[in-house]
């Protein structure tokens, strides 16, 4: 059972009064690093990792008293076996969840982990030869005529294996689109691998632990949990009917084509870029790059329906040869009666003692295309043409991520610490509350580094738009296409920082130019981008696909 204690880092307090020493938490990417309490040393798991690289973990052996993991859920915390240097530098070792579960590491279980390591590592090839010839099925099915059940619900796949997610685009486009499916007819449900912060309590959940086989093996836990998303998706329908299955689509998941096809209802794939492409540019060439170019292939070949959210995004899969009769381009939205005019940031703006600044405000979740050290850059190049400013501007960053470190370092270089406020990493349900204490909201993406057309429809845009505020944003692709310079934006070159600076000191100068901008855009929010009429295009668009595959 949960405990009770006031924070999950304080859930084996028993263990801290007992031994007078310093203990260690490591704190799981994605989640925000706690306040450390007294005699408590916080880290993230990359800086023990670090640790591990260097050699340095011989210097901790045995140097804390209690050391633990925090983690989202015990249930996807795997066989971790960063587990063995917390365990070797700390008398007694724990995971611990957000919510205060914990679970006693000891040199037993970390040697039965070990053991399944091993063993995992023997079955791996014939785990990939079995998923080869399940794919292969896959794509040698015979789709059936699907019909469409409108009187069933939708059974909404998320399937991807990040865990923590507490704010950001992601959240914002899976939260919006169940919410209005839920208005707009009989509530969704959803089986996802982790909770979606802001999805309304009508919406059925099931939560799928992802299993601990090939935990530690990179991204074949993805491809077993197809199967379990599978047999999860079965359970949580029961018999009952389904209108349609709806997949955001996630690296090497097949699943929600798989169930479509079992009950021969339409498959809408929710395509948000190329896995391949992003981990090229973005992170690490995945080690199965073909498999999962064949799964991409065989999702987006044979959806009925796949929606993405901009022109660029259709081109690219028409590219690859897929029918542009079945993609919709459905740009991201926005919960207009979440993000109003009529929210507050007083309260916001006390707190921070800016009662009576222009605050210029940004929030991210701080990836690379966002552009955080271009704004970094633009404040600098502001505050230093026009020094007057420095008393009355400020800047609110709002959110966390790779990049924020990068644009600290600017800012504080320049000495405009005292400008500026990281808030760090705020709950979804709250970032309406930080945007409403901003004057002007800014949306510098910069281009993509390889010179391939800017794919996103950042939903901070129609958040911003929804706020009824002021908004700098870049030209670049739809952004351009969905904010009108001098209408309802004020936009200016994609990493261009003289530009912005240039668009930020005429907004603080011309009040009443940002009060236009700002009411042009919300009534163009209301009139196109809200999240029921992003709904509305898909199931519209759905009835046309059908209807054609029926003549």
């Amino acid at each position: 059972m949960p405990r009770s204690a006031a924070s999950p880092v304080a859930a084996v307090s028993r263990d801290i009064h007992r031994l007078n020493t310093t203990n260690l938490t490591v704190v799981r990417s994605g989640l925000p690093l706690p306040e450390p309490a007294a005699g408590e040393v916080v880290v993230s798991d990359d800086e023990v990792r670090r640790w591990v690289r260097q050699g340095r973990l011989l210097t901790r052996l045995g140097r804390y008293g209690v050391s633990r993991l925090l983690t989202e859920r015990l249930a996807t915390a795997g066989r971790p076996m960063l587990m063995w240097a917390l365990r070797l530098a700390a008398h007694d070792s724990y995971i611990v969840d957000r919510e205060g579960h914990e679970r006693r590491v000891t040199f037993a279980l970390l040697v039965r982990w070990s053991w399944a390591m091993v063993c995992d590592a023997i079955a791996r090839p014939r785990l990939l030869h079995r998923l080869e010839r399940h794919v292969d099925a896959v794509a040698a099915q015979t789709p059936a005529l699907p019909s469409w059940n409108r009187a069933g619900a939708v059974l909404y796949l998320r399937t991807d294996l990040s865990f923590g997610v507490r704010a950001g685009g992601s959240v914002g486009h899976i939260a919006g689109v169940l919410n209005a499916l839920a208005d707009i007819g009989r509530p969704p449900v959803l089986v996802t691998t982790a909770p979606v912060p802001t999805v309304r309590d009508v919406i059925e959940t099931h939560v799928v632990a992802a299993p601990e086989a090939f935990w530690n093996f990179p991204e074949l836990p993805a491809l077993v949990l197809n199967e379990v998303i599978v047999d999860a998706a079965g359970r949580a329908m029961n018999g009952r009917p389904i209108a349609f299955v709806y997949q955001r689509y996630s690296l090497h998941n097949y699943a929600g084509l798989e169930v479509a096809r079992r009950l021969c209802v339409p498959f809408v794939l929710e395509y948000n870029g190329s896995e391949i492409w992003m981990s090229r540019h973005w992170g690490r060439r995945l080690r199965y790059e073909s498999l999962a170019n064949r799964i991409e292939l065989i999702n987006v070949r044979r959806a009925d329906l796949v929606v993405v959210v901009s022109r660029a995004m259709r081109d690219e899969l028409i590219g690859r040869g897929i029918d542009g009769e079945r993609i919709l381009v459905n740009p991201n939205g926005v919960d207009p009666e979440r993000y109003t005019p009529a929210m507050s940031g007083e309260p916001t703006r006390r707190l921070l003692g800016w009662d009576s600044a222009t605050v210029l405000g940004f929030i991210s979740t701080f990836q690379p295309w966002h552009g955080a050290e271009v704004l970094a850059q633009a404040f600098v190049r502001l505050i230093g043409e026009r020094p007057a400013l420095r008393e009355s501007v400020r800047l609110l960053l709002i959110g966390d991520g790779p990049r924020r470190a990068a644009a600290e370092r600017i800012l504080t270089s320049a000495g405009l610490a005292a400008a500026v406020h990281f808030t760090g990493l705020v709950e979804q349900q709250a970032g309406p509350s930080y945007l409403a204490a901003c004057d002007i909201l800014v949306s510098p993406h910069v281009p993509n580094a390889d010179g391939s057309p800017f794919f996103g429809s950042p939903t901070k845009l129609f958040e911003y738009m929804a706020m009824e505020r002021a908004i700098i944003a870049s030209d670049l692709d739809q952004i351009g296409e969905v904010l009108r310079h001098g209408d309802t934006a004020w936009l200016v070159p994609p990493a261009d920082v003289g530009a912005l600076a240039d668009a930020m000191s005429r907004l603080v100068d011309d009040p009443a130019l940002g009060t236009r901008l700002g009411t042009a855009a919300r009534r163009e929010a209301l009139a196109h981008h809200t999240w029921h009429a992003h709904v509305a295009r898909t199931l519209a668009a759905l009835e046309a696909r059908v209807r054609a595959t029926a003549a």
